[in-house]
């Protein structure tokens, strides 16, 4: 399998503007670009590193007992690849498709039931071209 790196960590958050304020301003991350659901701003990318990021979505609902950690993300250059290894070895995944970021990805969940993400960026990902993205979920 071709995995390149961690590719980003998905936290959820109850308020975008102090995680944005935290992170950006107190430690000098800078953001790459804002997830949007019927033109408002409902998530963001921070850069954390050379391809690396943190993600945050606005979740504003309680989960007693559980971590604000939404999933993570894996990188590959071969993301057919990467889930034929999965199935392979009796991992259950689902199927690659192209998300709202112009990415592709597939899913799947590790043995502690975290979600774990497969991605293969593209020209027009939104990683690399920094555009706002309307999600479709």
């Amino acid at each position: 399998m071709a995995l390149k790196m961690l590719a980003h960590v998905c936290i959820n958050t109850k308020d975008l503007e102090a995680s944005r304020k935290f992170y950006c301003e107190g430690l000098g991350l800078k953001k790459r670009f804002d997830f949007t659901k019927n033109g408002k701003v409902v998530g963001f990318y921070l850069k954390a590193g050379k391809g690396s990021y943190i993600e945050f979505f606005l979740d504003t609902k309680d989960y007693p007992g559980q971590s604000p950690l939404r999933h993570f993300c894996l990188e590959t250059d071969d993301i057919e690849k990467a889930r034929k290894r999965l199935l392979d070895n009796g991992i259950e995944a689902t199927e690659i498709k192209l998300g709202c970021d112009a990415t592709w990805q597939f899913w799947f969940k590790d043995p502690n039931g975290i979600d774990v993400e497969f991605h293969q960026y593209t020209k027009k990902s939104a990683q690399k071209t920094r555009k706002s993205v309307e999600i479709d979920w």
